[in-house]
């Protein structure tokens, strides 16, 4: 049986709650015991409960196939999307809806991996060492949540995607050598794709006009273009044009300070080399 991350106390707990309320009144009506519904959804009966009390955030395969045991036309998943928000820190949702409608996504990284980059075991490492530390489920659904995004990779109508990502983030072996050496080779893997750049910012580099540290644009299929900067469990979405463009700026002049993404395929498999 499948054991989903914990909702964390306060982040869409409302939501979660109403949604779990739901599904016990379905399964009520449709005269079904929670020990058998567990065993028609793949789901342990504790883990039922826990949904229906909305202590856990349900994954999307839980909320398809309820909808369909239960016969709820479509109820339950017309909720996903609220519920696929809520499993983020409550700091990055507006960040992760706007994501999830791009169809480009720049980002510039100065302390650690981006999100959209990282391997299963580089963001495990990543959570575990968040203070103050956080719960074994609760690290789970956050892991599964950043592997989530990264289905971007895959869309059908594929977004451009460039990163510039700073020397020391590569140079720095989170999680241990092996998972840094994964890492770095899955970077590698995902430059070869057509609508993927990614370029490495040198620690000796005398030019350079980030130093005002990390950031994300986002620009969505209605022409939405955004900026989002993260720090320290704070953000700030810039929405208002003047702002944009400025962090826009930045990220050109970013790109041309950089190494050329055949240049930083070149200089990863340099330091994979060193490992």
């Amino acid at each position: 049986m499948e054991q989903p991350g914990q909702l964390d106390e306060g982040e869409g707990s409302g939501l979660v709650v109403a949604f779990g309320k739901q599904v016990k009144a379905l399964r009520l009506r449709a005269g079904i015991e929670r020990e058998e519904f567990g065993n028609r959804v793949g789901y342990s009966a504790s883990t039922i409960a826990s949904f229906e009390q909305g202590r856990r955030i349900p994954p999307e395969r839980f909320i398809d196939r309820a909808d369909e045991v239960l016969g709820a036309d479509g109820v339950l998943t017309a909720m996903k999307e609220q519920l696929r928000q809520a499993q983020y820190p409550a700091f990055f949702r507006d960040a992760a809806r706007l994501e999830a409608r791009a169809v480009a996504v720049h980002v510039y990284a100065v302390y650690g991996m981006p999100g959209l980059l990282q391997t299963e075991d580089h963001a495990r490492a990543v959570f575990g060492m968040w203070r103050p530390l956080l719960g074994e489920e609760t690290l789970a659904q956050r892991v599964e949540a950043r592997l989530a995004r990264q289905e971007i990779f895959s869309w059908k109508q594929m977004p451009t995607l460039s990163f510039v990502v700073e020397e020391s983030v590569l140079r720095r072996p989170i999680g241990g050598r092996h998972i840094m050496r994964a890492q770095l080779e899955h970077v590698l893997l995902q430059s070869h794709q057509r609508n993927v750049e990614i370029q490495v910012m040198p620690t000796g580099r005398e030019e350079h006009c980030g130093l005002g540290g990390p950031f994300t644009l986002i620009e969505t299929r209605d022409g939405r273009r955004v900026a989002y900067v993260e720090v320290q469990g704070n953000s700030r979405l810039y929405t208002a044009r003047t702002m944009v463009r400025e962090f826009e700026e930045q990220y050109g002049i970013l790109r041309a300070q950089a190494l050329t993404p055949r240049e930083s395929m070149g200089f990863i498999e340099k330091l994979l080399g060193e490992q």
